[in-house]
Formats: structure tokens, C-alpha cells, sequence
């Protein structure tokens, strides 16, 4: 289901608690990636048109395997089977998608993980720190800085799919 960019709009500067703001900011940025994404015809979602073959659903299924590293892996320290699904098991392959892998899956996916993001910053302090373990073999990584990374990779992504999407024929970004 696509929610309308009303459902999620950007928020308001009335807002000044900054655990709050990265909730609704990511709210926001996820479901603008999936409005841009969900916007375009299945054909389109798996088609490249970049020299680097990346596809708009597979940034999308990069999005919500990137998320779940940062904070599923990452800060709450739990076992993920895969932490690397979207490039082959490793960083350093290009991302890709399973050919069986659908739009609402991947949208699921990222909005379960959306919502365990949310109860985190509802229930830590954003100086808490992640627990060492894969994900941070050095210094572990703050909540907040944990959270400004992936707000980052969300807007920048979110840049690189009205570039893809108006590419594609879809509607321009908003």
C-alpha cells in the first residue's frame, strides 16, 4: 500500500526534540522512497538505465537491508542471517534484488523495520551506545550518529530515484 505524501509529510519545525525529528524524518524519507519507487510500472522498478545497473527496486531493497543493518545488527546487537542480501553478501558487490522479490515485500520489510526504528527512539537515549560486535569492530557507534548515517542515506538515495524515476518516464520528484 502507498501511503500519500499527506500521510507522511516532511515535519514541522515545531518540533525541536531531536529523537522525535529522526523518527519523523525517516518516516518521511522512507515512504517518499517508496511513493517514487511504487510510482513507476514493474517492468521499470527492475530496469537500469545507469552505467553503475543499479535498478529502482533494488535501491529500494537496499534502503530497508541498509536500515536493518545500521540499527537491527548494528545498535540492538541482534543476529541477522544476512546482514548483506542487497549486494551478495558483501559490501563491496553492487546491489541487486531477487527476481521473486516484490514491491510489497520489500515495502513491508522496510516499513517492519521502520517501525522498530521508531519504538528505539522512543524508548533510548540517543547517546546510548551500540554494543560491540560485527558491525562495529572499533568504537561503537552513538543511536544519534547511527541515526544521522542512515537519515543521510535516505535523502541521498531519495535524490538518486527522481534522477531514476524521471529517467523512466515517471513523475517528477517532489
Amino acid at each position: 500500500m502507498v501511503r500519500s505524501v499527506t500521510q507522511f509529510p516532511e515535519p514541522g519545525p515545531e518540533t525541536a526534540d531531536p529523537a522525535v525529528l529522526f523518527a519523523r524524518y525517516l518516516d518521511f524519507y522512507r515512504e517518499t522512497v517508496i511513493r517514487k519507487v511504487s510510482a513507476l510500472s514493474e517492468p521499470e522498478r527492475r530496469r537500469t538505465r545507469l552505467p553503475s545497473g543499479w535498478t529502482p527496486l533494488a535501491l529500494l531493497f537496499h534502503l530497508a537491508c541498509m536500515e536493518r543493518r545500521w540499527l537491527v545488527w548494528g545498535f540492538l546487537g541482534e543476529q541477522v542471517a544476512d546482514p548483506w542480501p542487497d549486494s551478495q553478501g558483501s559490501p563491496d558487490q553492487p546491489w541487486r534484488v531477487p527476481e521473486d522479490m516484490t514491491l510489497d515485500a520489500i515495502v513491508s520489510m522496510m516499513r517492519g523495520v521502520g517501525a522498530r526504528t521508531s519504538a528505539v527512539l522512543g524508548e533510548e537515549p540517543l547517546d546510548r551506545q551500540a554494543p560491540p560486535g560485527p558491525r562495529f569492530t572499533g568504537e561503537p557507534a552513538t543511536l544519534a550518529w547511527i541515526c544521522f548515517h542512515v537519515l543521510q542515506e535516505y535523502a541521498r538515495h531519495a535524490g538518486h530515484l527522481d534522477i531514476a524515476v524521471e529517467l523512466a518516464g515517471g513523475p517528477l520528484g517532489e
